[in-house]
């Protein structure tokens, strides 16, 4: 966002903030800024990541070779194989058949080539996630494990674009051979783009190779790593500054049974270790079957770790709590069984947090982090309830808060925000002092509306909220119809002013899910959609940014004649003060369709500034969504805005969230 130039002679009349004398007789809107209510937590507003509509593989990390190990149910799924000189036999998928512990992607791909002299002799091809997404002039790295059995093989490495053409190659020579395996790698450029490439290798001479973990990443990844995250993607996480990151879900966690659950043991160390997973939405909505949805693990709990540290964020990891998904299978684990599950969790503390000296602080140096990451919280389960859970979670609780105590809990309310499902757990919690309760909420616009005061009136002193999981459904939850459209994300920012103006309460919030690939999702709506190329924020997306980024430190009191403004005439508002920036920072929404002039009256023992910046998003139209070919459709404008005494007649747009940030001068 740029700040306008300003002119004062037009300032009066442009500006949506002006001072007049024509406000309207409604009461006026009164801003205390030196009467503290509450402290706002730095993890306010924070990031949900789940893998989800392929928010990792074929999303955040930026492997492009689907299957890369032949581990999928199907072992060529995402493979073509062609050749002239191709018999049967001569391209076999062998399974190591070891110790799965020491190996546990045991699959390979054997090929016996033959007089091979060109393409269209013997060739792999690779279709990628719904195509790769190829640049010009960018260099990719490719790296693959192999043994030759009858070295003589030589490969060609060739990126494809949608109609088959060459747009970079390079030749692969192996340089080992014998029993033993070996990694080897190499980078080339393409020299075009390719919205859905593909990877192609084809074989010269003759001999016997055996083939696993082939990788092709981009070059460009997040701060260059090797094998690393799509940069574009995180750096939309990054321009957030969220005070937060949770993962790895969500549903995945818990696994349509227990045999799938998120394991994250064995999402550490070597990506050639990590052991493949199916991913729960391969197969959740007929409407959107997506038979190619595994886990690699190549996004694993230590990048979750070091994406927290890179962008800022505290990181929440969620752990299962010996219970499968209950609209799955409701698979438990016996409570006399759940010790695996309990050491699960303390051994997450102390691969976070412990010495290198510790088994589990060894392994995170051994990965290249000797320092601790410093976690301060845990999730225990993922929208479970009901009884069965509260015993999980009291063993958990007791054997977490015995060793470390220090660590704050993050307990499951369900699924829904209300009903007797909802009551049961929030009181049990409640009674039992839960650090803090998740709270889920996939609703209507008029549901966030409607709900801007739900936690007025909750105990200040008790158990402290995560609003985990909101987005305002367009046409109902999960329904394949729904669009981030601006009357969602309106909503959103009307419902948030409830959530900032209870900060004692709400310690944490963060819209859900994340990310969306634009031709492999399974739900909707989601923040941030992709393609092979391209990422746009949608205005749920500008809505938290805003949020996040003008958090503030204090919450200062906001009212409109006695009451906090929450649906008076449609607005809604919340004030914080940023003390480390000595600024005063109102938010406020006009849900309706009407532009409404209100004084604004600053109580505050501070000077008011000549000027002040204002940062709004307002549209006419309520089903203004943002794409791929107008990213920012509805975004944020800022411009600067002249500012006469402590009362200021407030022009407010129809269909607008507007942010108001005016400097304290002592």
């Amino acid at each position: 966002m740029t700040v306008a130039k300003f002119t004062y002679l037009t300032a009066a009349l442009l500006t949506a903030f002006s001072f007049n004398s024509s406000a309207q007789k409604s009461l006026p809107i009164i801003v205390n800024a030196d009467k503290v209510t509450a402290k706002v937590q730095p993890t306010m507003w924070g990031v949900f990541f789940e893998d989800i509509n392929m928010g990792a593989d074929g999303g955040i990390y930026a492997e492009l070779v689907k299957n890369r190990s032949f581990e999928f149910y199907s072992p060529l799924m995402g493979w073509s194989v062609k050749g002239k000189k191709i018999t049967e036999g001569d391209v076999l998928i062998l399974n190591r058949q070891q110790n799965p512990i020491t190996n546990p992607n045991p699959r390979f791909l054997r090929a016996n080539v033959k007089n091979a002299d060109n393409r269209g002799d013997f060739s792999l091809t690779n279709e990628g996630f719904r195509g790769m997404g190829i640049k010009k002039g960018l260099n990719y790295n490719f790296s693959l494990m192999y043994r030759q059995a009858k070295p003589g093989v030589k490969m060609h490495l060739e990126l494809l674009d949608e109609k088959g053409n060459v747009i970079g190659s390079t030749v692969f020579q192996p340089a080992e051979s014998g029993t033993e395996w070996h990694k080897q790698g190499l980078s080339f450029a393409a020299n075009a783009t390719a919205p859905k490439g593909k990877f192609a290798i084809w074989m010269e001479g003759t001999g016997i190779i055996d083939l696993d973990m082939i990788s092709l990443f981009p070059g460009d990844t997040w701060k260059q790593r090797p094998g690393g995250l799509r940069a574009d993607m995180v750096q939309l996480l990054a321009d957030m500054k969220p005070g937060f990151i949770r993962f790895p879900g969500g549903c995945i966690v818990e696994g349509r049974d227990l045999a799938t659950r998120y394991p994250w043991k064995k999402t550490i160390g070597p990506v050639e270790n990590r052991e493949l997973n199916i991913n729960r939405w391969n197969t959740e909505f007929k409407h959107r079957l997506t038979g190619d949805y595994f886990q690699t693990y190549g996004l694993g709990f230590f990048e979750y770790f070091q994406l927290a540290e890179d962008i800022g964020a505290e990181a929440l990891p969620i752990l299962n709590c010996g219970m499968a998904c209950q609209f799955n299978t409701a698979e438990l684990v016996p409570l006399d069984q759940l010790g695996p599950y309990v050491q699960d969790a303390l051994d997450l503390v102390q691969f976070a947090n412990g010495d290198v000296n510790t088994p589990w602080g060894k392994k995170r140096a051994e990965m290249g982090h000797p320092a601790p990451f410093n976690l301060k919280m845990m999730g225990v389960g993922n929208e479970n309830w009901g009884p069965q859970y509260l015993e999980r979670l009291k063993i958990f609780t007791d054997s977490l808060k015995a060793k470390y105590p220090e660590i704050k809990l993050v307990n499951s309310s369900g699924t829904d925000p209300n009903g007797d499902r909802f009551d049961f757990l929030n009181n049990n919690l409640r009674k039992n002092k839960a650090d803090i309760i998740d709270e889920h909420y996939y609703r209507s616009p008029e549901w966030f509306l409607s709900n801007a005061t739900r936690y007025d009136n909750y105990d200040r002193n008790g158990s402290k909220v995560f609003a985990g999981e909101y987005a305002a459904q367009s046409n109902g939850i999960a329904s394949e119809k729904n669009q981030n459209n601006w009357q969602c994300a309106l909503a959103e920012a009307a419902f948030m002013t409830g959530l900032e103006r209870n900060a004692q309460v709400v310690n944490m919030a963060s819209y859900a899910p994340l990310f969306a690939h634009a031709d492999a999702w399974q739900w909707t709506p989601d923040m941030i959609w992709v393609d092979n190329l391209n990422v746009y924020g949608t205005p749920n997306y500008y809505v938290q940014k805003l949020y996040s980024l003008y958090k503030g430190t204090d919450v200062v009191d906001i009212k409109t004649g006695k009451k906090v403004v929450a649906g008076q005439d449609s607005l809604y508002a919340s004030a914080v003060v940023d003390s480390k920036h000595n600024e005063l920072i109102i938010k406020i929404v006009n849900a309706s369709g009407k532009a409404q002039t209100r004084n604004l009256q600053v109580q505050s023992r501070h000077k008011m500034p000549a000027t002040g910046i204002l940062t709004s998003i307002s549209t006419p139209n309520l089903k203004a969504v943002n794409s791929f070919d107008n990213a920012i459709n509805v975004s944020p404008k800022d411009e600067r805005m002249a500012v006469k005494g402590k009362t200021l007649a407030v022009a407010i747009k129809p269909y607008s969230f507007n942010v108001l940030r005016l400097p304290l001068i002592k």
